[in-house]
């Protein structure tokens, strides 16, 4: 006799299928790090350098290797300008910016630079510690996440021939950078001739009579040797500048949320000390030019008052257009008020 085989039912067959799956071990890929791409226009050989490869390591350390930092110093993925369109386009995640940059995602950062405004350490940390919040989350409203603040150092004026009062600058030929029109701007307003050259023409312009001055920092006019045509500087500080660690917004919360805190905490740590350590060298770029010929200029408590004139009488024309008018008003409020107790 022929014999039939019963169909198995379909809900025993899918039982069958359910009970295999539950006792069959399921080995998951292990889940692939997110990686940031960080550009950064300062050689590797400086703090800012070897600051970004700890806070690249510590990542790493905090996220068990989640995230990953990929940091490309030098300068190799292009100048600000370009650091900034390539964050928006997400063509990289990250970048280390100065004023100039920050002031390409919200322009009120600009306005720490204004000339003569900020004069001293103690000036700009009272400054920083009322207004940095309200910074930050202006840069947000951009669409990028602000990792660390740090402070660049001072910006000073350098030139061919002694300078104690603007009228001394004013007859001079200044030289400003390309990348910086606000502050270029500024100084027109205030009087004074202006001749764009970039940093790498610098001492071309300078040993070929081009121009005759320059505002820049200690660090870059001793590793260039500037000094050595522009061999007067202004003890006078004219600005700080200010460098910042941004992500765009689509780094950031590719970020797993629960490592964000701590993340955050090291970048900041990592920036604080970062102002120390650069303090420290234009600390020690300053004693070697001076050292080595750089003449330091100092003017008079009467002098000074000239230059503070200079700048006030022309901030008028420059607010609302070169610098954002609410945050000069909100850091001349606070210096005031910090003067008038000294």
């Amino acid at each position: 006799m022929k014999q039939f085989t019963r169909p198995v039912p379909v809900c025993f067959a899918m039982l069958t299928v359910l009970i295999f799956c539950a006792v069959t071990p399921v080995y998951a890929q292990p889940k692939k790090p997110v990686v940031l791409k960080i550009a950064s226009l300062v050689p590797e050989a400086t703090p800012w350098g070897a600051a970004l490869n700890q806070m690249s390591d510590e990542w790493r350390t905090i996220t068990g290797g989640a995230v990953e930092l990929r940091i490309y110093h030098n300068g190799i993925l292009g100048d600000e300008a370009d650091e900034v369109r390539k964050l928006r386009l997400n063509e990289i995640q990250g970048a280390v910016i100065t004023s100039f940059g920050l002031n390409a995602l919200t322009p009120e950062i600009m306005t720490l630079s204004s000339p003569f405004l900020i004069r001293n350490e103690q000036e700009l940390d009272l400054v920083l510690e009322n207004l940095k919040p309200e910074l930050e989350a202006k840069i947000d409203e951009k669409g990028f996440f602000t990792l660390a603040w740090s402070k660049v150092g001072w910006v000073k004026i350098f030139s061919r021939n002694p300078v104690f009062v603007p009228a001394d600058l004013k007859r001079q030929k200044v030289a400003t950078s390309p990348d910086e029109p606000q502050l270029m701007q500024a100084f027109k307003a205030m009087g004074y001739q202006m001749v764009p050259t970039g940093n790498n023409d610098m001492v071309i312009a300078l040993s070929g009579g081009m121009v005759d001055a320059l505002y820049q920092s200690p660090v870059l006019v001793g590793s260039l040797q500037l000094f050595g045509t522009a061999k007067y500087m202004l003890s006078m500080n004219l600005a700080p500048a200010m460098g910042g660690i941004v992500l765009n917004r689509t780094a950031w919360r590719a970020v797993p949320a629960q490592y964000k805190e701590r993340l955050v905490q090291s970048s900041r740590k990592i920036g604080a000390d970062m102002d120390i350590a650069i303090q420290r060298l234009e600390t020690e770029a300053l004693n070697t030019m001076l050292r080595y010929g750089l003449v330091e200029n100092r003017p008079t408590a009467q002098q000074e008052a000239l230059w503070y004139a200079d700048a006030e009488a022309s901030m008028p024309s420059l607010l609302g257009t070169t610098f954002d008018r609410n945050t000069f008003n909100k850091i001349d409020a606070l210096l005031k008020a910090h003067r008038s107790r000294r």
